[in-house]
Parts: C-alpha cells; sequence; structure tokens
C-alpha cells in the first residue's frame, strides 16, 4: 500500500505540476523567428502594473490595469518588432543608464525589502525588472532614429493652426490670492477677524505664526472642491472664512482679477507646436509599425 501512495504521489509530480509550467510556457504568438509565451504576456502586464503605480493606485490603478489588456498581445508584438529592429540597427543600452532608472524606481520606496516585496507581488524578480528597462529603452531608441527625429514641424503649420482655431486659445478668467496657512483654526479665525477689520498681514506677523504665498487660480482647473467654492464667490480684496485641508488652515484674499481674453500666437505657440508633434509622431509611428509588420512574419495562436 505503501508502494501504491508513493507511485501516486510520483505521478502527481510528473504530470501535474508541469501543467502549471505548462500554462506559462505556452506559446500565444509567433513573431519573425521569436515566439511569445504566456509568460511574457503576464510580465508584460505586471511590468505595466509596477509603472502606472508610480501616479495611480487601488481602483484606479486596476481600471488602467484593465484597460490595456485588451490590446495587450497586439502591444507586444509591436514591441517584439521594435525590439527586432532595434537588433537591426545595432542599438545598444549602455549598463548604466539601466542602473540609474533602476534606483530611480527603487527610491520611491523607503527600504530595499519593500521594493522587492513589490516586485514579488507582481512576479516580478529584479533581473526580470531590468530586462524590462532594458526593452523600455530600446524601443524608445529605434522610434527615435526612425520616425522621431524625422518628425519637422514648420513655422508656417503653427501659424496655420491657430488661425484655424483661435478660439482654442482663449485664457479664462484667473484669480490671484494670497494665501496664508496656519495651524490651529483659534489663531485662523483670529487673524481673519484682524485682517478683515483692515490690518496688514505684515503687522500681524509678530503676533501670529504662518506662511503665506500667491497662487493663480483659474474656472475649469483641477482644484480641491473646497479651495473651489470658495475662491470664486470672493470679492476684490475680500478675506475668506479660515478653510480646513488636511489639518492645516487656508484663508484666501483676493488681490486681482484678470479678465478672460484672446490668446495671441506668441502665447499659443508652445503648446500648437506640441501638438502638432505629437500628432505627427503618432501618424507616422503608425505608418511605420505597419510597414515593419508587412516585411515579418506575424502568427497568433489559438490555444
Amino acid at each position: 500500500m505503501k508502494r501504491i501512495i508513493s507511485f501516486a504521489a510520483l505521478i502527481l509530480l510528473l504530470f501535474c505540476f508541469p501543467c502549471g509550467l505548462y500554462a506559462q510556457d505556452m506559446m500565444v504568438a509567433v513573431v519573425n523567428n521569436e515566439v511569445i509565451t504566456q509568460k511574457d504576456l503576464n510580465d508584460f502586464l505586471n511590468f505595466m502594473r509596477m509603472q502606472y503605480s508610480r501616479q495611480l493606485s487601488g481602483k484606479e490603478l486596476e481600471e488602467k490595469v484593465n484597460s490595456i489588456k485588451q490590446d495587450l498581445l497586439q502591444r507586444l508584438i509591436e514591441d517584439r518588432i521594435m525590439l527586432q529592429q532595434a537588433k537591426t540597427d545595432k542599438i545598444t543600452i549602455e549598463p548604466a543608464r539601466i542602473k540609474a532608472k533602476l534606483n530611480e524606481i527603487k527610491k520611491r520606496y523607503s527600504r530595499e525589502s519593500d521594493f522587492e516585496r513589490d516586485l514579488g507581488k507582481q512576479g516580478l524578480v529584479q533581473a526580470d525588472l531590468e530586462n524590462k528597462i532594458r526593452e523600455q529603452m530600446l524601443t524608445f531608441s529605434v522610434v527615435e532614429r526612425n520616425v522621431r527625429n524625422k518628425v519637422v514641424i514648420r513655422p508656417e503649420e503653427v501659424t496655420d493652426f491657430y488661425n484655424q482655431n483661435k478660439g482654442k486659445f482663449i485664457k479664462p478668467e484667473e484669480r490671484i490670492l494670497t494665501v496664508i496657512i496656519l495651524q490651529d483654526e483659534s489663531s485662523a479665525k483670529s487673524l481673519t477677524y484682524y485682517l478683515r477689520l483692515g490690518e496688514k498681514l505684515e503687522s500681524l506677523a509678530s503676533r501670529y505664526v504662518f506662511t503665506f504665498d500667491t497662487l493663480s487660480v483659474s474656472q475649469g482647473q483641477d482644484l480641491r472642491r473646497e479651495i473651489e467654492g470658495v475662491v470664486f464667490k470672493l470679492g476684490i480684496s475680500e478675506v475668506s472664512e479660515p478653510v480646513n485641508i488636511d489639518g492645516q488652515y487656508y484663508i484666501f484674499i483676493l488681490d486681482e482679477i484678470l479678465v478672460s481674453r484672446q490668446m495671441n500666437l506668441a502665447e499659443s505657440q508652445d503648446k500648437i507646436h506640441a501638438y502638432l508633434f505629437d500628432k505627427k509622431l503618432q501618424e507616422r509611428l503608425t505608418i511605420w509599425l505597419n510597414e515593419l509588420k508587412k516585411q515579418s512574419y506575424i502568427k497568433i495562436l489559438d490555444n
């Protein structure tokens, strides 16, 4: 009986354990002479999750990750084609650049163990991350050489766009405010009282501990609701009630209102140039990638 049990355990080891490996190593596509496996897809998704986690968290992070799942394989195929082109172009990345980027990522963590734990959560080790950084730099370099460096925006293109889209370059009403920050509610209320009596901020500095700065805000700007609900109701020289934001107390004084106006070409040209450059870059990148795809053998496998 013991022998039968041992044999059964051996069968489980020989046949069931590799099932998990097989799922990871299953081919999902072939690009020229290279295969893309399910593990490649999983690693790519986990790397992107780690990248996005610098700005996003929780529900927003998951929504962003889910948004790229639909075209994940196509993105990986395109990346593989670009990496193959980088090899053809003999593009290399200095190890020091990879190390510098890795150290930049590590700085977001207070301890090395936190960094390693986060990597582990994504199913990655440091070598995986270094390889992904290298690949990211290679794809950027090959696009830089074959596409970005060939994009040119002529001055007349900027001028024509401005003349045809003047309505998009209206500077909204702008409010210039003095912002005073205190650490406790009692001092904030007292300071507000004396400011409303007409005392100058400079004369109050000897009696209260506060910091102050100048703030410029416009309608449509991404402001905290607590601030937006106060500053756009103020009249010139009016002093707001203290606003509690994350345990600090803010007092706003409206100094000036700059009316909405048409921006001229000089004010608008940098924004227009960036828009036209990005638009032309995306168009040319799509054409270049499609041409590379036509020259490549690509087979997506149904599993």
